[in-house]
Order: structure tokens, then sequence, then C-alpha cells
């Protein structure tokens, strides 16, 4: 009996390794398919409903009191029937509309908002967990939900890694990706309490860049040595593919505290996040 609660231990720590590594080191793949846009196109997508939701169930924290300072926290707990419906309404709203029709600008904001509004919705339908690594519809040997294919759009059946991997990443090739989309954690970059629109996404980007990297969850110096958030580790090649090209990323966007010693510090000591779910807690 203690052998086999052994081994199944074992089995337990090594399906939690290799589910790790599957999301920490996905590689950018093109799926060509979502190349199509069209470059005339005027129409913009309206994304008002997802803002209204957000605005209503985030808390921000800027109580430099408090631990939870400069996080953004979801008040999963308290989202009524009705607006867990008008979510998965507007989810539908998105997923039946032809997006290769669309100018590159409206069809980035789309996939934006889509993962985190599908993001959000999975996690939803799976409260209370502690974590969204709990959410298990990816496999035996994966945690999280995002292998699983939940929405379709024009036919074609996608993923949150799809979203990500296959569609933002290799097709805008901008690292300032992994600042905008969330996967409902604490050590992840802000969900943004607004959606992201065409008109406003080089300023809400910035903004999430900054917003990260000044926080000690994204960038930290204890004794002169350089703690940053995993997401410069997991997505490596997106930041420049060496310790000097992620530093240098992060001084575009430090503040006076921390540009002093990120100047002097030539590579990275260590990476850290926290998985725990970004809720409100009382």
């Amino acid at each position: 009996m203690k052998l086999i609660q052994y081994l199944a231990r074992c089995l337990l720590c090594l399906s939690a390794t290799l589910a790790l590594n599957s999301y920490a080191a996905p590689k950018p793949e093109l799926w060509e398919h979502w190349l199509q846009h069209n470059p005339q196109s005027k129409t913009v997508i309206d994304h008002r409903e997802w803002s209204h939701f957000l605005a209503t169930y985030i808390a921000t924290h800027n109580d430099s009191n408090t631990a939870m300072q400069g996080i953004n926290t979801f008040d999963y707990a308290n989202v009524t029937v009705s607006d867990k419906q008008r979510l998965k309404s507007y989810l539908a709203k998105l997923t039946a509309l032809p997006i290769s029709e669309y100018n590159r600008h409206q069809q980035r904001a789309y996939w934006i908002n889509l993962y985190n509004a599908l993001t959000i919705d999975v996690v939803l339908d799976h409260y209370p967990v502690k974590s969204i690594m709990d959410i298990k519809l990816s496999g035996f040997f994966t945690r999280g939900p995002w292998e699983k294919k939940l929405i379709t759009v024009e036919q074609l059946p996608l993923s949150l890694n799809d979203i990500e991997h296959r569609i933002l990443r290799p097709i805008w090739h901008d690292p300032r990706t992994h600042y905008a989309v969330n996967c409902a954690s604490l050590g992840c970059p802000n969900l943004n309490t607004t959606a992201y629109t065409a008109d406003k996404m080089e300023q809400q980007l910035e903004q999430a860049a900054s917003a990260f990297i000044n926080h000690p969850r994204g960038v930290n110096v204890q004794n002169g040595k350089l703690i940053v958030s995993s997401i410069y580790s997991w997505f490596k090649d997106d930041f420049g593919d060496s310790d000097d090209k992620i530093i240098e990323h992060l001084t575009q966007y430090a503040n006076a505290p921390l540009l002093q010693p990120l100047s002097s510090i030539q590579q990275i000591y260590d990476d850290q996040y926290d998985w725990s779910l970004n809720e409100v807690r009382e």
C-alpha cells in the first residue's frame, strides 16, 4: 500500500512538472488562416459590453500599506447570474464575427479581448478554485484550460493557446502581448480595467508594460540581484533571447525607483511567479 501511495505521489509530481513545462515553453507557431485581413475595412467592433463588465468586477488596489498594491483583482464570487450570461453573450457575439474581414487593428483588439473574456468565463464556470492551474480541461498530464478547444471562430475550433501562441504572438511579434493577455493569476500582468480597442491600443499596451515592470512581481532588485517574473524566462525569445536584451526592454519602462539599480545590472539572477487566483479577498 505504501508503495502504491508513493508511486501515486510521484505520478502527481510528474504530471504537475509536465503541466508547468508545457505551459512554460510554448513557441509561436503561425496559424496561416488568421493572416487574412481586410486593410480597407472601416468596421469597428464594439467592446463596450466587456468594458462595463470589467468596470463592475475589477478591484484596483492603490493603498501602499497592503501587499496587493498595484494588483488588479477580480470579484469572481459576486458575479451575478445575469452578468455571467451577459459575458457568454458577448463571447457569442465575438465568435460569430467573420474576423478575417476586419483590418489588423480591429483584429488585434478582438483577439486580446476574446482571450481575456474567455479566461474569465472559464474561471467562473469552475469557481471556486484556488488557481486556474486547478482547472483540468487539457488532458491528464496538463493542468489548466489552455489547450482545450473552447470556442469556434469561422468554423475553426480554438483554444486559449491557439489565440496567444498561434495568432497574437506570431502575427504581431510584439512582446507587449504578454502584458495584455491575462491568465487570472496574481503573478500575471493586470487584467485591464477597460477593453482593449484599436484606437487606444498603443497607449494601453504601453501602460500595461509600465505597470507590470514597475511592480515587484514583474521586476525586483534585491541586494543587487535582479529577480524577474517567469514570463521573461518562459518567453525569453519574445524579449530578445538574452539577459542583456531583456534588461534593455525593462529599462525602457523602468521608473526612477527601479531605473537606478537596474542600470548597473547585467544578468538575471532568478525568476518567480504566483499562480494564485487573482480574486478579490476579504
